[in-house]
């Protein structure tokens, strides 16, 4: 703690928490953990390959899904190893520079994912309510434009919360409620004034991932709308089985954020580990579930990864390589 002057004092470092009550444990706990990891990046770094290097893939379901493993690989790279480094070396301690970076990208990652669901919900709309015209509207000028809306809006939003924190003096504690730095969690700290930041931080989560949620139950409904409209119960089957799987996304994704922010912003004051584990369960759960769902559901993506990564037969590989 640095002294400001005879009357104020600010803290120039957080101490972000483990799992409270388990860090005896901390070792073993780090296991499942470090597995968690390396499924996430193997995971997404195979599907963004293989959508990249595939032209038969480069139609907007599978753009989408490559933006939902570059978002949830970011989310991953500023969760995961400062977990990691509590479990194994008990290093609790970060700057108040170093956390509010990893809070902007953390958020900023959150936020891409959320509008990236909200983008897949809408190409799920046009498949099935206009599949004559779905590579007429989904073309793809149209998904970079989509693409650049949602760097844009995310920007827009996420670079300031940073900035008006700057001007708060943290003196009350630094002792953080999670085991990354989150907006709602470090604006328990401050012994200033911070309705600013709270009315902006609850500004930003309802016009960003609650009116994505919001549109996106709308796509669902105009979605279930025009399933119910198909004569064919076949048809209708085959409608509903091409968005079951996203479905699953949206409620692992959106459900322990929506409760999470409730609970900081207007909650009672609850165990820590109950934050602790909605916290974990929004931004790790769902970059390990992803990629395994997806590859698990699309046949097409099972068999480009068999073609790239399974070694070549002899005599296919002749034919290859022959000049």
């Amino acid at each position: 703690m640095l002294p400001v002057n005879s009357t104020t004092a600010f803290f120039s470092t957080f101490l972000v928490t483990g799992i409270p009550g388990l860090e005896a444990v901390h070792i073993w706990i780090s296991i499942p953990f470090c597995a968690m990891f390396l499924i996430t990046l193997v995971g997404n770094v195979t599907v963004m390959t293989v959508i990249w290097w595939e032209q038969t893939l480069h139609v907007p379901m599978y753009l989408f899904l490559a933006m939902l493993a570059a978002s949830d690989l970011g989310l991953s790279l500023f969760t995961f190893p400062t977990m990691l480094r509590i479990f194994w070396l008990d290093a609790r301690e970060v700057t108040v520079s170093a956390c509010f970076t990893q809070m902007f990208f953390i958020h900023t990652f959150q936020d891409f994912e959320s509008a990236i669901i909200l983008a897949m919900a809408f190409d799920r709309y046009v498949a099935i309510s206009r599949p004559l015209h779905y590579s007429s509207i989904l073309t793809n000028s149209v998904i970079a434009r989509i693409g650049l809306a949602i760097v844009s809006r995310t920007l827009t939003v996420q670079v300031p919360p940073p900035i008006l924190l700057r001007r708060l003096c943290f003196c009350r504690s630094n002792v953080l409620s999670h085991s990354y730095c989150l907006h709602p969690d470090i604006l328990r700290l401050p012994c200033s004034n911070t309705r600013i930041n709270s009315i902006f931080g609850l500004f930003v989560v309802l016009s960003t991932m609650g009116l994505d949620f919001l549109l996106i139950i709308l796509s669902y409904v105009l979605i279930l709308k025009t399933v119910l409209s198909i004569s064919s119960h076949g048809g209708r089957l085959k409608a509903l089985n091409t968005c079951v799987f996203h479905i699953s996304v949206v409620v692992v994704f959106f459900t322990p954020m929506i409760c999470l922010s409730v609970l900081h912003r207007f909650g009672p004051r609850l165990p820590s580990h109950v934050y602790v584990t909605l916290a974990n369960m929004h931004f790790l759960i769902p970059p390990v579930m992803n990629p395994i769902v997806y590859v698990v559901k699309t046949g097409q993506i099972q068999d480009k990864i068999l073609k790239l990564f399974i070694k070549k037969g002899p005599e296919e590989s002749q034919i290859t390589f022959t000049p």
